[in-house]
């Protein structure tokens, strides 16, 4: 593996950082992901039980279809970052903000620069597996996180990841199966919706190295017997059994996760 000195010399990360104190101690941002996999499943779930998990914030579904509306799964396993290596899973639903126009080609905003985007994520659920990404995200973006273990395996087409109740130790989640066929897709940058403090935040996550875009295979998301908050909100989308519309998946993932600017108050 690279040393991570070697990834600064890199225009890509080679940007000014800014210092914050967490609970956990000092972050320097934005933060920087140079050797991660990820796997991003697409579900349509029922738009009414999608508006459910909004009831509290000014969005709507971004991305709808007839009367099912898109919800994301990502799941990261970041073997070498500047806060340390992690795993995580986010649950994410596209959004817009109340009462504004969807784009005209949602899908294809989504590959839309950053700037010129609608349509962005609001994160419902965001499990990590170390403190310290738990602290930074919760106290810089007011993100919903929590700590447990999260086995994570890509080999191929092959794929398993699972999300441990912190408590019970029982599964929350798992998604595992074999992808499907797959042809090359551009990066997808993230733009991200949060709540902090009574302030909106915007947030930019630039992307580099594109992904496969896959048919899903035998791919299945299946809830455990874990009554986790996150649990429930699964099972109120009716995701249990589900199979994805579509998945991206790579080994190659490198990121920059930027502190949140300040969109007007919530």
């Amino acid at each position: 593996m690279n040393n991570s000195a070697s990834f600064f010399q890199d225009s890509f990360f080679d940007v000014s950082r800014e210092t914050k104190l967490t609970s956990q101690g000092q972050v320097d941002f934005p933060i920087l992901y140079f050797d991660t996999s990820c796997v991003l499943a697409f579900f349509l779930c029922d738009l009414d039980k999608v508006k459910a998990q909004l009831v509290d914030v000014p969005l709507e579904p971004g991305i709808v279809v007839a009367n099912k509306a898109i919800v994301g799964v990502a799941l990261y396993e970041y073997r070498q970052t500047s806060i340390g290596a992690y795993n995580e899973v986010g649950v994410g639903i596209p959004v817009v903000h109340k009462g504004s126009s969807r784009a005209v080609l949602p899908l294809l905003d989504l590959f839309a620069p950053i700037e010129k985007r609608k349509t962005g994520f609001y994160v419902v659920d965001l499990p990590v597996t170390t403190q310290a990404a738990n602290a930074a995200g919760r106290e810089m973006w007011g993100l919903p996180k929590f700590v447990t273990d999260i086995p994570f395996q890509l080999n191929g087409r092959q794929f398993s990841c699972s999300v441990l109740d912190p408590d019970t130790r029982q599964d929350i989640m798992t998604i595992d199966g074999k992808m499907g066929l797959g042809i090359p897709s551009p990066a997808m940058h993230l733009k991200l919706y949060s709540f902090l403090q009574g302030d909106t935040l915007e947030t930019a996550v630039n992307l580099r190295r594109g992904a496969t875009l896959r048919a899903p295979g035998s791919i299945k998301i299946k809830l455990g017997d874990s009554h986790h908050p996150m649990a429930e909100r699964l099972r109120a989308l009716g995701l249990d059994g589900k199979s994805p519309i579509a998945l991206t998946a790579t080994n190659e993932f490198q990121s920059r996760l930027n502190l949140g600017e300040v969109r007007g108050a919530r």
